[in-house]
């Protein structure tokens, strides 16, 4: 991965974020007027250029503007995004919950898995180590604007009924499944992670879970361009929750 320079880096995070928020792509007059950058559009653009052809934007297909990679929301996530922890209120919120099931490790599971969904309104996923796969919150999905598009939704909702795919994808991605050091790493797989065309626009996070002799991933479907800031630290809760309640 090349360094990035001071300049690179805020202009990076400045088309991450409005991003995020508009599911459009960025242009540089967009960015001069809308941030105090300190530098023309036309410095801008070369910027976004350069930026390009590193691997951390790429160029829409129907305007100049340019969005975030894989790469670019990767890094993101992990070097530039400030997270907005869960209060102590909504952790004890989800936990009240789930706690009557803690003893009952499938309905533990499926109750888990619609909290999720209704904390991040988004599509919430759970699996164990013996190939069984809960998901809910598939309706989330349609109040965001990539899943407008038919062959996006019908692909993912698809996928629920192939517990492999999911499996596979956490294999490519280079994760021991249920691997207990890997229990506290958030991981992000984003449209060319995937591995298929109408999966594009998605984004994938999850973290694995190992609750007594149960081991798991949970995470959450959604835009690629989703609330990163809010929705990390959620699935990272909720891990660690199923990793320590049934203790």
């Amino acid at each position: 991965m090349a360094d990035l320079t001071q300049r690179q880096i805020k202009i990076l995070k400045c088309i991450a974020e409005e991003f995020i928020e508009t599911a459009a792509p960025v242009g540089s007059e967009n960015l001069e007027r809308k941030y105090n950058l300190g530098i023309s559009s036309a410095t801008i653009r070369n910027e976004m250029g350069s930026l390009t052809q590193l691997g951390y934007l790429k160029k829409g297909h129907l305007s100049a503007g340019r969005s975030p990679t894989s790469m670019g929301l990767k890094y993101y996530v992990r070097h530039l995004m400030t997270p907005k922890n869960m209060s102590v209120g909504e952790e004890i919120g989800v936990k009240e919950k789930v706690w009557d099931y803690r003893n009952e490790f499938e309905r533990l599971l499926k109750e888990a898995t619609h909290e999720l969904a209704n904390r991040t309104r988004s599509l919430a996923v759970c699996t164990t180590d013996h190939g069984a796969i809960y998901s809910y919150g598939a309706s989330n999905l349609l109040e965001e604007p990539e899943f407008y598009n038919i062959d996006v939704t019908k692909t993912v909702l698809g996928l629920l009924d192939n517990p492999a795919f999911w499996f596979d994808i956490i294999a490519k991605a280079g994760v021991v499944h249920g691997d207990i050091n890997d229990t506290e790493i958030i991981h992000l797989l984003v449209g060319e992670d995937l591995g298929m065309e109408h999966l594009e626009p998605c984004g994938f996070i999850y973290q694995t879970y190992e609750a007594g002799p149960h081991r798991g991933i949970v995470g959450v479907v959604g835009p690629a361009r989703t609330h990163y800031q809010s929705i990390v630290p959620i699935v990272g809760y909720f891990a660690q929750l199923l990793s320590t309640i049934t203790r």
